[in-house]
């Protein structure tokens, strides 16, 4: 047992410090804020215990004597004293400082972009939201925020209490069905955060994960114009045919694919698939192999999810995974 914590915790300092998910690398004003308090709790409760430890063993090193017996009586009183004394001190520190932590954690008053994160069983729909409803867009298990900018999150949930978490970012939020939620994100470097699911949801909580990629400005504006634009019109034979596949089968139903026939709610926007990192909500990397295997099978690989199984030949397999990796 004692071993099996021991590794538990190297595992999580070595995350750490390589820059994975972890409360240790902090990149983001709320994770940093939550950082430097966590460190002064640590630090407080650390030169207690330190303080206990050398009341104990001069406790335990000093020789009674009933000549002094008045005088150890005094000492002790004294002792236990300014222990009392002490702890009304650090207990009030530390909850003065957590008080101010949660004021840091909701000064954006005017983000200037809102999110809409709807969290289902189990994967991430992301809605950028704009006055102008021609330039709203929707993703799925990969945010784009631009650095230096706080990024207003209202959190929803479509089935179960889910849990959104993007350690290096900022705390925990939980998404409540028929109840919004708010979070600020500020991610002051760029870089690509894993995010997960915090709460139990199911079967596969586990493999409920996302990515934040936090960039600068330019290339977020790039990156937000392309997703608002159509999909890609296949120029291969092979995805040209891939592409009558997904509107001949049940995929167009339960799918969004603009610029398309294909407008279905149930499952992820797949407008530009081609261009996430993963599929899956982060189970597997975004290639043409993990495609293929995901549409020929995904009860063997994330049991419990909500796309059917789909009858196909192997041809049709290669072109719908082709059709798919060029939505870009």
């Amino acid at each position: 047992m004692k071993r099996n914590l021991i590794l538990l915790l190297l595992a999580f300092l070595i995350s750490g410090c390589s820059g994975a998910q972890s409360v240790l690398d902090a990149n983001g004003h709320a994770a940093i804020v939550l950082k430097e308090l966590i460190l002064a709790m640590v630090l407080a409760c650390s030169a207690v215990w330190f303080l206990v430890m050398i009341a104990l063993v001069s406790a335990l090193a000093r020789r009674r004597d009933q000549a002094t017996g008045a005088i150890s009586e005094r000492r002790a009183t004294v002792a236990v004293s300014g222990a009392v004394g002490a702890t009304v001190l650090v207990v009030s520190g530390l909850t003065i400082a957590s008080f101010y932590t949660t004021r840091a954690l909701s000064e954006a008053e005017d983000p200037e972009l809102t999110i809409v994160v709807r969290a289902q069983q189990w994967w991430w729909q992301f809605t950028y939201v704009d006055p102008r409803s021609t330039q709203t867009f929707v993703t799925a298990n990969e945010l784009h925020i631009p650095i230096g900018k706080d990024v207003r999150l209202r959190l929803e949930s479509s089935d179960v209490i889910h849990s959104f978490w993007v350690p290096s970012l900022a705390g925990k939020q939980d998404l409540i069905p028929g109840r919004e939620n708010i979070l600020t994100l500020r991610a002051e470097r760029p870089g690509v955060y894993r995010g997960q699911c915090a709460e139990f949801c199911g079967l596969q909580h586990s493999h409920m994960a996302l990515f934040v990629v936090a960039e600068g400005e330019a290339d977020y504006e790039r990156w937000a114009e392309g997703q608002r634009g159509t999909s890609v019109e296949p120029s291969e034979a092979e995805a040209a045919a891939g592409k009558a596949v997904f509107m001949a089968r049940q995929c167009a139903a339960c799918h969004t694919i603009h610029g398309t026939g294909a407008s279905g709610t149930t499952g992820p926007d797949l407008t530009h698939i081609g261009s996430r990192r993963t599929i899956a909500a982060g189970l597997l990397e975004n290639t043409r192999g993990s495609l293929a295997a995901w549409i020929a099978d995904p009860q063997t690989l994330k049991p419990g999810n909500n796309m059917p199984l789909v009858p196909l030949t192997s041809d049709e397999l290669r072109q719908l995974a082709a059709y798919m990796e060029v939505l870009k």
